[in-house]
């Protein structure tokens, strides 16, 4: 706990929640709530176009098509404390889908209508 007081209420206050949450913050109050991740270079236009679909619907969203393994690359992200990962591959860019993994839990694939109604119902249901 931070007992300074240069420090203001609002400072305290995100000290507080980052204590308590242990870094995993809230889909709502996270600064990125998605990052979307091509299996390949081959599927880095579908993942544009999902990145750009969840951003068009107020979801903070990004893409991370590094050249790493799949592995490499989920393990860093959960590291940051992303909450939510979208996996796209082949079958999701032929089925209009993404594989969602949600704080390491693997929840299945979902089209990306569905996977955004998911993200704004998990914010509406912090929040409530």
């Amino acid at each position: 706990m931070i007992h300074r007081a240069p420090f203001g209420s609002l400072e305290r206050f995100t000290a507080v929640v980052l204590e308590h949450t242990a870094g995993h913050l809230p889909v709502w109050l996270s600064p990125e709530q998605v990052k979307v991740l091509p299996i390949s270079e081959k599927y880095a236009d579908y993942a544009e176009k999902v990145c750009n679909l969840l951003k068009n619907s107020d979801i903070r969203a990004s893409i991370d098509s590094r050249n790493e393994t799949l592995g490499k690359r989920i393990r860093e992200i959960s590291l940051l404390r992303v909450p939510v990962i979208a996996i796209v591959g082949e079958k999701e860019a032929t089925d209009g889908t993404v594989s969602v993994r949600r704080e390491g839990v693997d929840q299945g694939a979902m089209n990306v209508e569905q996977f955004i109604e998911y993200i704004k119902a998990a914010v509406a249901e912090e929040l409530a």
